[in-house]
């Protein structure tokens, strides 16, 4: 590789490729009911009833996790709709 500030365009695609994605996560707590949150998942998710249930045992197990991956834009509604419902949601960066 060239010494100095090069760029070509091939090393430009590949940054625009490997940029990350986002992951909506939800969180467990104490107050909130599995029908409710599997609930919430089929409504704003779009998720299916098995799906939003297999969510709901992982969350409930492992203290949290990524629902749904995309874009923040996208996410973004999702994560209010869920946190206006009552239940703990956030976006974070994906990670390796």
């Amino acid at each position: 590789m060239p010494v100095g500030n090069t760029s070509t365009a091939e090393e430009k695609e590949t940054l625009v490729i490997t940029e990350k994605p986002f992951q909506l996560i939800v969180w467990n707590d104490e107050v909130n009911t599995f029908e409710w949150v599997i609930e919430t998942l089929e409504e704003v998710c779009g998720h299916t009833h098995e799906q939003a249930e297999q969510c709901a045992y992982i969350i409930h197990f492992k203290g949290k996790y990524a629902v749904k991956q995309g874009e923040y834009d996208e996410l973004k509604p999702q994560c209010d709709a869920i946190t206006e419902r009552g239940i703990g949601a956030t976006i974070e960066i994906m990670v390796d």
